[in-house]
């Protein structure tokens, strides 16, 4: 076939020519987000990763052409599909390098030519937990921190309700009770400054957690798994081997933790055995971490004052289990990373790490995939 001197021009202005080394410069938006919550960068920039290769097709979970269109402005040449439900991913995936949503096993599966996964939540336990992106060498990257701020705000509302005995409150003003007198054998409230928090898994939701407790007046400490360092406003950060030692001074214990093999279980009899009577154990980690049937019996037996739980095991919770009905639990359904700004600060970690892996910059928040975190 000859084609015309006008018809060849217009097919090469039709086609997009990306030169190998493109880049484009980091927005605005990208910088403040990784300044304010500190987002970590990899070491290793993600060309030089051992499957890098620059993309020809990436799945996004989104029902938004405008989504589409907003992200293809930092990915040139490359085709964005849209995927709206787990079928459409499924019918999508098999031919993609690159996939952005929340963990979905049989997509990792079915997408044999993965690269990158990034998933939009910050637990990633259905992505790692058979292995698969290991074996196969596909990185992935999370949303690890950008819920700290509202995960945070919940975690404080939980104390204050339970410490300010809202639950009480609550149920008797659904009874039409005006009862001022709490229940027998409840000691009262305490005031927050100089009480202390226990924060277990100080990474960037834990230390947003400690971060607000802190301007409450509460002295904080914290066990990490990684190291014994933490920011100012933490007094003391403790090694994962130091929990049952650090049990007993705390009025309120927070679990952050994420869910691996050491965490679940975690917080079991002897766990809530070591607390305070008087102290408050509140959940917004994974509901796995925690042996529910031990903490039913702790509550029962007043080893600890009550629980604010946002997770749970199982979930979702049978609506005929105890924990339901129980006197001190206050019970959320998962929604603490809920905000009117957590979406915005997802989208907008997408679009910054679409544009460093297209140009083979070193990505955010990477997960080591032998800690699942």
């Amino acid at each position: 076939m000859h084609l015309k001197p006008l018809g060849l021009l217009a097919i090469l202005l039709a086609t997009v020519l990306v030169p190998a080394n493109y880049t484009q410069a980091q927005s605005a938006e990208a910088i403040d987000l990784i300044a304010s919550l500190g987002l970590r960068e990899s070491a290793i920039a993600s060309r030089d990763l051992t499957n890098w290769q620059r993309p020809k097709k990436i799945v996004v979970l989104t029902d938004s052409q405008k989504r589409i269109d907003w992200l293809a402005k930092v990915a040139p040449g490359v085709e964005l599909v849209a995927a709206a439900n787990s079928r459409a991913i499924l019918r999508e995936i098999a031919d993609a390098q690159v996939f952005i949503g929340f963990c979905f096993p049989p997509a990792i599966h079915v997408g044999s030519e993965l690269t990158w996964v990034q998933a939009m939540s910050a637990g990633v336990g259905r992505c790692t937990a058979d292995g698969a992106l290991k074996d196969r060498g596909v990185l992935l990257t999370n949303a690890q921190r950008l819920y700290g701020p509202a995960m945070s705000e919940h975690t404080i509302a939980l104390l204050l309700a339970l410490n300010r005995r809202f639950d009480h409150f609550i149920r008797r003003g659904a009874e039409s009770r005006r009862d001022r007198v709490l229940e027998h054998g409840d000691a009262g409230t305490w005031e927050l400054p100089g009480r202390t928090m226990l924060v277990v898994g100080l990474g960037g939701i834990g230390t947003e957690v400690a971060r607000r407790a802190n301007a409450l007046g509460m002295r904080v400490i914290a066990t990490r798994n990684s190291s014994r360092k933490g920011p100012e406003f933490v007094e003391y950060v403790g090694l994962a081997d130091e929990l049952m030692e650090l049990v007993p001074q705390a009025d309120a214990i927070v679990n952050v933790t994420p869910l691996t093999p050491a965490t679940t279980g975690l917080f079991d009899a002897a766990f809530f055995k070591a607390m305070k009577p008087s102290a408050y154990f509140i959940n917004i980690g994974r509901g796995r971490s925690v042996v529910t049937d031990d903490l039913v019996a702790a509550i029962k037996n007043g080893e600890l004052a009550g629980a604010g739980l946002d997770v749970t095991d199982p979930e979702p919770l049978p609506a005929d289990h105890e924990l339901w009905a129980l006197p001190r639990v206050i019970i959320t359904p998962h929604v603490s990373a809920r905000s009117d700004k957590s979406g915005q600060r997802r989208w907008i970690l997408v679009k910054e790490n679409l544009r460093r892996y297209i140009a083979g910059e070193p990505m955010l928040s990477v997960v080591d995939l032998e800690r699942g975190y």
